[in-house]
């Protein structure tokens, strides 16, 4: 076996956790029973101790595809033959709480064309691959042990015991079909399933189609923004509201770097930045629940700051970082990392991103309670104390604390929005302190944030270096996008990186990792979501300059280029158009929506 490409995967799952299905027909990621549990194949991580669910036709030659079932996130992997075609069909049921308690796993395959043999690996790797297993072959299947841990694999095909789980050869002719089901082995019965996973099949069909109805985006890029908001939904932890960043941990930056990151869990950002996207295209249920989330991490919070950047997804505080050293990372990137140390972190820009979409959710979705409202309040009180902090900043650089210009920017909105919520819902509010500590902060990033010399935004008070984060202030409402300051920031961004800028051949790089040093050795590719946010900066433009507008239609559609053979997206780009960091990844997708969203509008000649 050889690593698959980062975008050569599918995804799939049930809103407790997902499996990552290569073009091969692979399952090489899966952590049980949630995102942020260990992994039970992690083949990605580690080819030849990771673990992987295999399933691929004993054949010389062929080829494979994938394509999910209209409007859906069930997946069908079809491999191609002269002796005959055949498909995986791969899904997670989200039907019921049963299904969804036990993370059933279905996997169908049939024949449709012609006859091929079949051969399935099935060899989990309990924690991390730190833990060794024992394989069980029973009737109607085999049962895999790990530490506090048992998992079933019901077959319509005899197993047999291998060194490290269960293996299975069998051969299907044109219009036959037979059924895996993987399952937690406490109260699922080891039964032949075939009859049962057809139903739970059209059940999953409905659940999606039915929840994707509610989309109100009816623009050009149709299908892209689909994808996109079914991807968003699969991050949803359904059981607390909670949004996860990436549903994998540890897929470099770089191929061979060090900048490995585990990004199972729910950072405030990311979230809030979710709930903004799906809200813009009428989900509202999913806003709400975040906003449940939200409400239990103010609660449980006591201390200075009120609030940690990121936790686990059933609001866990304590996210060390740990080093998985057995694990050689993916194609020889180490370190592998779980847990994250950002946790300790002071990101001053979260207030911003969490009370703008608090005010969202009030505006579009359902209106906040007083109880949330004095939370809320007491944590605009602090940003009046804090805002003047250095931080580490939104790309949580471990350089030292900085007096980042975005995360003044994000002070300003959560202060911005507390007052229009205030006025909104009439709630009782420190107003006067609130309104005058904005303006100080709007006088402080236009004073100390704008650099005469460079001609742009800066990425801190007295640097001279310039960050993507940025093209955030007239999406935000921090400036007009007709603004000199932001055209000529447009500008330097736009340039390519040999002359300051961060632009290459139309993708954004965030920041120069080397200028000033981010306290990381290597590089990192292009960041997805930030060539959207310029898509969306030169979008606001194009209103007065219709030569911004086509810009950032091109821009657009050669962004949707780089997607993978499903439409979906990791963190980064290389030079090459190859995927980097975790994947799929909310960020980028969520910022695909926003910027279809306003692109569309735009060009239909609506403000």
């Amino acid at each position: 076996m050889t690593y698959a490409s980062i975008n050569d995967y599918g995804v799939i799952g049930n809103m407790r956790t997902v499996a990552l299905v290569s073009c091969a027909g692979s399952i090489d990621w899966m952590c049980f029973p949630h995102f942020d549990s260990p992994s039970i194949f992690g083949a990605l991580l580690d080819d030849e101790k990771g673990g992987r669910f295999r399933i691929h036709p004993v054949w010389g030659g062929g080829k494979s595809k994938q394509l999910y079932w209209p409007d859906t996130n069930v997946l069908i992997t079809r491999f191609l033959s002269a002796e005959g075609v055949g498909e995986i069909e791969d899904f997670m049921p989200c039907t019921d709480e049963f299904t969804k308690a036990n993370n059933m796993l279905i996997r169908r395959v049939r024949v449709v064309r012609g006859s091929l043999k079949f051969e399935l690996v099935c060899e989990p790797a309990f924690d991390y691959a730190r833990a060794a297993g024992r394989t069980h072959i029973v009737k109607n299947g085999a049962m895999f042990e790990g530490p506090g841990l048992s998992i079933a694999l019901s077959s319509d095909q005899p197993l047999v015991a291998t060194d490290r789980g269960a293996r299975a050869e069998f051969s299907l002719n044109v219009g036959e079909s037979t059924t895996f089901v993987l399952h937690r082995a406490a109260g699922c019965d080891l039964a032949p399933s075939g009859g049962r996973a057809q139903i739970l099949f059209e059940e999953t069909v409905h659940y999606w189609r039915r929840w994707l109805s509610k989309c109100t985006y009816r623009g050009r890029w149709r299908e892209e923004v689909q994808r996109s908001a079914l991807l968003l939904k699969l991050l949803t932890f359904e059981p607390t509201g909670a949004i996860v960043a990436a549903p994998t941990c540890s897929l470099p930056e770089e191929l061979g770097g060090v900048r490995n990151w585990d990004y199972r869990y729910a950072w405030i950002r990311d979230a809030a930045f979710t709930v903004y996207a799906l809200l813009r295209v009428g989900f509202t249920d999913e806003a709400s629940s975040f906003v449940d989330w939200l409400v239990a991490r103010c609660r449980e919070s006591t201390g200075d700051p009120p609030l940690q950047i990121v936790y686990g997804v059933h609001g866990e505080i304590d996210l060390r970082e740990v080093t998985l050293s057995h694990l050689d990372g993916y194609r020889g990137s180490r370190p592998v990392r779980i847990g994250n140390a950002a946790h300790t972190q002071l990101q001053l820009d979260i207030y911003g991103e969490l009370m703008d979409s608090v005010y969202l959710v009030n505006k579009y979705g359902t209106p906040i309670s007083y109880d949330l409202w004095v939370q809320l309040r007491r944590i605009l009180d602090w940003v009046c104390e804090n805002w003047r902090l250095p931080d580490e900043g939104i790309w949580e650089t471990r350089g030292g604390r900085k007096q980042f210009v975005y995360s003044k920017l994000m002070c300003w909105i959560a202060l911005d929005r507390g007052l229009r919520l205030s006025d909104k819902r009439s709630f009782p509010a420190n107003r006067e302190r609130w309104l005058s500590q904005r303006d100080a902060i709007y006088e402080d990033v236009m004073t100390r944030g704008w650099s005469d010399r460079r001609r742009s935004f800066v990425q801190y008070y007295g640097g001279d270096a310039i960050d993507a984060s940025n093209l955030l202030m007239p999406l935000t409402f921090f400036v007009s996008p007709v603004d000199p300051r932001m055209i000529d920031t447009l500008a330097a961004v736009t340039r390519c990186p040999a002359d300051g800028g961060l632009l290459s051949d139309g993708m954004v790089y965030r920041y120069d990792t080397g200028n000033p040093s981010d306290g990381l050795t290597g590089q990192e590719g292009t960041f997805n979501c930030a060539t959207f946010w310029l898509v969306e900066a030169l979008t606001r433009l194009g209103r007065s300059d219709r030569a911004k507008l086509e810009e950032a239609r091109l821009l657009f559609e050669r962004m949707l280029g780089y997607a993978n053979h499903l439409g979906l997206y990791a963190e980064q780009t290389s030079d090459a158009g190859d995927a980097l960091g975790n994947y799929p990844q909310a960020l980028t997708h969520l910022a695909l929506i926003s910027a279809a969203s306003n692109l569309d509008r735009t060009l239909d000649g609506h403000a």
